[in-house]
Formats: structure tokens, C-alpha cells, sequence
């Protein structure tokens, strides 16, 4: 899909959803950057009264992975498995993604640090080749309890699509596994291990954290800001948790799992950031603090797909119906504006003069926001 820029673009008849209002008219693209925003006119492209809304910036999808390993011992040609993974992307409103590719592996993982660059190396292939719908970067999900963490990250820093990486401790008793009750239901029931190979799992994976969850997490911190790759947390349940994120420099708060950690991260100044998953259903599958909670406490930056990539778009719409003082310009910022500043992607996320000209036209049927078109910097896309 070859996204370099059309020649003019008149859209018309669209509630254009802009930062902070919703304005019914149209907007003028030339040369993938938008050049006007008016009156509606008789010109252009017809929306029917539908929302124009910026296309999606997501800076946290693990979706990329399922298309290349759908099963246990399986793998995809790794090009169609990028190719698939980005026209679901694109048919979900998201313009600009940040594919997570892990680095640091523990013992029930059945895919390596060579396989990541493989994935890498595919998104790369499929961006030279000017065949992808979205524009794809690479965000680094850094697994820090893990032995292989730091040497698989070490790997992979040097590549020019990297611009985000997350330090996350899966261990049991941290983080998103605070309670060992969830931990022990997730776990038994994703790998059917009896109580004894739990008991034993648990062990090595507590020792692994003792061990290296530290030196990496200074390691890690350290290369990014070398590198300028922006750093987030993962999971942080306390405030020593945010403490220390803050001591590395970190930048954005992934999914906290408390209100305690939440509101520390905002006195910290880092974005917060939660999954649309947890707010269309209403919590966390973790038994986490909901999205929406934090919503509704003022303490929500951005919102993610996570690894359902219709998701995002869902909601957004979904908080500004529901959520009093949300409106739907401040929805949709948490899935354009906010994320592209975080990122550093000063050049899109808005529909405003001389920003790119990445859209989404959505219409609402039966509450739900239905992606009928998508344009990236002037160019229809789906």
C-alpha cells in the first residue's frame, strides 16, 4: 500500500471532531498536510454527517505476535503475519502503531530473541517496500526479571523503528500479579500446571527477579536515554514502584494496577495509560483498578488497544457516553493527541492546520463507532 500523498483533498459534510470542540464543515489536505478547516461546501468528498476524527496513534498493541505464532509451535510466514496484522490495525481507525515485540523470554516462551528481530526485520521490510496501510514503529516490552532480557535488548536497540520501550516484572507477587490468587488462576490456567509445578515455577521466577529485574531495569533506562527512546513503566501497584520509574526517567505509566499508583504518577508528571479492553468491559481481567475509574478521577492519559485492536477506537466513544465531563473531543484525544505528544509525534494526532492528514471516518450505529474509510497523510487507506 503505497501511502505517499495525494494532490488536494476536500472532505465535506463531517462533525469533525477537533481538540476541543466538534465542528460540522469541512477540511482541505494538500500534500498529506491539512491546509483548512471551514464551512461545509459542494466540493469534495461527502461524509453524510458522520464524525471526522484524527486517525489513532497506539503505542501498545501485543496483536502483532498472534498473527505470526496463532498456536503453540506454529509460525507464519513472517510478512504475511505483518501484512494481516497491519490491515486489522488500519480497519481499526490506527494510522500510527507501536508493534510490542518482546525481549527477555521466560522457560514456557516458545519464541526467541531471533525471532523478534525476525518480526522486526519483517515491519521494516514491508515499510521500505511502501506496502502497509499504518506507519509502524517498534515498541520494546522489556520482560526484566527475565536472564535473556538485557542481552535480547541489546539486540534490537540500535534499530531505527524502536522509539518506545516498557520495563514490566511478570513475576508472581509484583506488579500485575500483586495477588498470588490471580497469578495462580491466570497461570494454571494458561499452562494447566498442578499445584507442585506452580509451587516450583513460582520459586525460579522469584529468584529470576531477585537476580536481574534491577540491573536490567538501570541497564535498559540507561540506553534509552542514550538513544532517545522514550521509557515507560509497566503494571507499578505502589508508590515505590512509581518512585523508582521516576528515578529512571520514565516517561509514561503503563497500566497502573492501583488508584495509589495512579495518582502517584500523576504528581510525577508521566502520561498514564490504560487498555480500551478493561474500559469496554467495564475492569481489568486481572482484577486491576478500571480504566474507567480512573476516567472518572481525572487520571487517565491514553488509551491503548492492548490486544484487542478495535478496541481503542470503541473505547473512546464508549467513555464519552458514559463518563460525565468526558466529552468527545477529550475521548478521542486519549487516542490521538495525547499519545503522538507522548511519543513525540508532534506532527499528527489532531485535526488542525498544518498537521497531517491522517483521518478516520466513523459513523455510529447501535453505539458503536464503525470505521467506514481511513486516510493516512491525504491518502485513502481502507
Amino acid at each position: 500500500m503505497n501511502t505517499v500523498a495525494l494532490g488536494e483533498l476536500v472532505l465535506t459534510n463531517a462533525r469533525m471532531v477537533l481538540a476541543n470542540e466538534v465542528l460540522e464543515g469541512s477540511v482541505r489536505v494538500d500534500g498529506g498536510v491539512i491546509t483548512d478547516i471551514g464551512a461545509p461546501t459542494r466540493m469534495g468528498t461527502d461524509l453524510d454527517g458522520d464524525y471526522l476524527i484524527p486517525g489513532l496513534v497506539e503505542l501498545h498493541t501485543d496483536h502483532l505476535e498472534t498473527h505470526y505464532a496463532p498456536r503453540p509451535r506454529v509460525r507464519w510466514n513472517p510478512v504475511a503475519a505483518v501484512q494481516a496484522h497491519d490491515a486489522q490495525i488500519a480497519a481499526s481507525g490506527i494510522t500510527t502503531v507501536f508493534d510490542a515485540i518482546r525481549v527477555g523470554l521466560d522457560e514456557h516462551s516458545d519464541m526467541g530473541a531471533t525471532e523478534m528481530q525476525t518480526l522486526a526485520n519483517a515491519i521494516a521490510a514491508g515499510t521500505r517496500a511502501g506496502r502497509l496501510r499504518a506507519e509502524h514503529h517498534i515498541h520494546l516490552r522489556c520482560e526484566v526479571s527475565a536472564p535473556d532480557c538485557l542481552e535480547s535488548f541489546l539486540m534490537l536497540k540500535d534499530d531505527p523503528q524502536v522509539r518506545l520501550a516498557s520495563l514490566m516484572d511478570h513475576a508472581p507477587g509484583q506488579r500485575q500479579f500483586a495477588s498470588m490468587d490471580a497469578y495462580k488462576t491466570y497461570y494454571q490456567g494458561k499452562l494447566k500446571m498442578s499445584d507442585a509445578a506452580l509451587e516450583d515455577f513460582t520459586q525460579r521466577r522469584n529468584a529470576e527477579s531477585v537476580a536481574y529485574a534491577g540491573p536490567h531495569r538501570r541497564a535498559i533506562a540507561a540506553a534509552c536515554h542514550d538513544l532517545g527512546i522514550v521509557l515507560a513503566s509497566h503494571d507499578d501497584a505502589t508508590r515505590d514502584h512509581v518512585e523508582e520509574a521516576v528515578a529512571l526517567g520514565t516517561e509514561v505509566a503503563e497500566f497502573p494496577t492501583t488508584m495509589e499508583a495512579a495518582r502517584a504518577s500523576r504528581q510525577a508528571g508521566m502520561a498514564i495509560l490504560m487498555g480500551g479492553p478493561n474500559v469496554v468491559r467495564g475492569g481489568s481481567h486481572s482484577g486491576n483498578v478500571s480504566a474507567r475509574a480512573l476516567a472518572e478521577a481525572d487520571l487517565l492519559d491514553i488509551l491503548s488497544s492492548d490486544y484487542i485492536p478495535f478496541s481503542m477506537l470503541q473505547s473512546a466513544f464508549s467513555l464519552a457516553e458514559n463518563v460525565e465531563g468526558i466529552s468527545l473531543s477529550r475521548a478521542i484525544q486519549l487516542v490521538t493527541k495525547r499519545p503522538a505528544e507522548a511519543a513525540g509525534l508532534m506532527d499528527r494526532g489532531e485535526i488542525a492546520v498544518g498537521k497531517r492528514a491522517d483521518f478516520v471516518h466513523v459513523r455510529v450505529e447501535d453505539g458503536i463507532p464503525i470505521v467506514l474509510t481511513v486516510w493516512r497523510q491525504g491518502r485513502r487507506v481502507i
